[in-house]
């Protein structure tokens, strides 16, 4: 299977060229390729003619886009819509990665794709535009919503995810303070990549949720970070008023991995396990 893969030394990125070793992988890699240049899109797409294009590139500093809202569509938005146009041009199919913060915490039960989203926030709205314009134009697609990523190569625009900042947090003996009232699923891109190789071999097209099983708070997913790591650190948990980010974020956002299951996908393991083997392949259990 010939694949392009855009952001392909990402974190979610990373695992995706692993797991599609046996596969013929272009990698694109910012700034040599712009995912919002449409010219670029254009000359990767007619110059090599993929089966499959995976977009991986995302503008995902929550607060940042509260201030940056035609950044955050430009990336999360329109040029998912010219990824979109182009692909139907070629006729590839499309992978494209969103988010659970589409939904506003409402439900207070796993979210499944069926649920009506209610964005809270600038970057949950572009990435909502986002998934709106890949489901009118390109009916072959395969819409993958995550949440709370972690991965070896970790963020490229953020440089590390949540569980290496609690672990630096820790070892330079600063106090951590985490929010204890949004509950979410951290999940592994190792595991999340496999399962796309999967996907994508498939002509189940769609929508999917794609998570680790289980759910936690940030302040619980740090407590089991330096539980596994015997790491002493000065912990208390805060609420998210007292925390004072910008951006608002739903008070529950787990998702419910339906449609992956109907169709066969292998299960994902729970969230704790996950952790615990990151941490083991980083050498720190």
């Amino acid at each position: 299977m010939n694949v392009l893969l855009i952001g392909a030394d990402g974190q979610l990125g990373s695992d995706l060229r692993t797991a599609l070793v046996g596969d013929s992988v272009v990698p694109l890699y910012y700034p040599a390729f712009d995912v919002t240049c449409p010219a670029d899109v254009r000359a990767a797409l007619t110059g090599t003619r993929p089966d499959v294009v995976i977009n991986t590139a995302a503008f995902h500093r929550v607060d940042e886009c509260e201030d940056r809202v035609e950044d955050a569509f430009r990336v999360n938005a329109f040029a998912v819509r010219d990824l979109a146009l182009g692909c139907r041009e070629v006729r590839a199919a499309l992978v494209h990665f969103s988010t659970d913060y589409v939904f506003d915490g409402q439900k207070k039960e796993p979210y499944v794709e069926e649920d009506a989203p209610f964005p809270l926030n600038v970057y949950a709205a572009s990435k909502l535009a986002g998934e709106y314009f890949l489901r009118s134009l390109w009916e072959r697609h395969f819409l993958v919503r995550t949440s709370g990523l972690f991965g070896l190569a970790g963020p490229k625009d953020k440089g590390r995810n949540f569980i290496d900042i609690m672990l630096d947090l820790a070892a330079q003996g600063r106090a951590v303070r985490v929010v204890d009232d949004q509950r979410v699923t951290p999940t592994s891109t190792e595991e999340l990549a496999a399962r796309v190789r999967s996907l994508i071999r498939t002509p189940h097209y769609g929508l999917y949720h794609m998570t680790n099983e289980g759910s936690c708070t940030w302040y619980e997913l740090a407590r089991a970070v330096f539980d596994l790591t015997r790491t002493r650190a000065d912990l208390k948990p805060v609420d998210t008023a007292t925390f004072g980010a910008k951006a608002r974020r739903p008070a529950y956002s787990v998702l419910e991995n339906t449609h992956a299951r109907e169709v066969g996908l292998e299960e994902f393991s729970p969230w704790r396990i996950a952790v615990e083997n990151y941490l083991r392949k980083k050498g720190r259990v």
